[in-house]
């Protein structure tokens, strides 16, 4: 297990109290629809659904909102792909962006401008994917535990890895153990910053120039805010407080 975390380099984390809350309830409004129109409205029926009513919850998406979502759901006819595209930004770091869509021809234009515009470039399928591994990923708020009671819990609800940033920790799991992992956690009173299936990358590029630093927080900000786009995982490193120092850097 290692004992360092990368959770603020796997994906740019949309918390609820996050100036990003609207657009991260909006990404999971719509992959709550795209999940019921592909298997239904019932969760205890269509595993994609009750993974996305998760995800949702975790962020303290409402539920009411979610409720609502999914009854509009039911009924439409409207169907979207589920699509992952890959690419490199500025100092080789390799992303990769999942996405529903229901326009590939649309999405893969509109995501490869970013790339070009944004200093990197899209590339083929499998072009960075054999960089990360497909895994849950469970990032909490760590309050007053410490690091050996966080890898005894880790162990306890049968995660693989650990790894800590001051405030969070992330637990990885394989993905078939996404809710059992998930429930577990919640016993545990340990507050959600996000829970999901997504993108680990297997080993990370340390970023050392602030100014590429800042072209690649760009660029995946840029890509985040794409409509079709549901999230965005990247491999680098970065000195502590460069996040914050460059988050909306120009």
């Amino acid at each position: 297990m290692a004992g360092h975390s990368h959770s603020a380099n796997i994906a740019r984390r949309k918390g609820a109290v996050d100036k990003q809350r609207a657009r991260t309830f909006n990404k999971c409004a719509r992959a709550l629809q795209s999940a019921v129109r592909q298997g239904g409205p019932d969760p205890d029926h269509n595993l994609k659904l009750r993974y996305a009513i998760e995800k949702a919850r975790a962020v303290n998406m409402p539920k009411d909102n979610m409720e609502r979502t999914i009854k509009r759901a039911v009924g439409e006819g409207k169907q979207e792909e589920e699509l992952v595209y890959e690419g490199y930004a500025p100092g080789g770091i390799a992303l990769m962006a999942t996405a529903l869509s229901d326009n590939r021809h649309r999405t893969s234009a509109d995501l490869k401008h970013i790339f070009e515009k944004g200093g990197g470039n899209m590339g083929s399928p499998g072009s960075v994917g054999f960089l990360f591994q497909h895994r849950a990923i469970l990032v909490v708020e760590r309050g007053e535990r410490g690091e050996d009671e966080l890898m005894e819990l880790t162990l306890a609800v049968g995660a693989e890895d650990l790894r800590l940033e001051e405030t969070s920790a992330t637990l990885l799991a394989v993905p078939t153990e996404f809710l059992a992992v998930k429930a577990a956690l919640e016993k545990s009173g340990l507050a959600f910053l996000s829970a999901e299936i997504g993108y680990v990358p297997l080993s990370t590029v340390q970023l050392s120039d602030k100014t590429v630093a800042a072209s690649v927080l760009r660029l995946i900000d840029k890509l985040d805010e794409n409509e079709d786009v549901q999230d965005v995982y990247a491999n680098y490193e970065m000195p502590p407080g460069w996040h914050e120092e460059l988050a909306g850097a120009e």
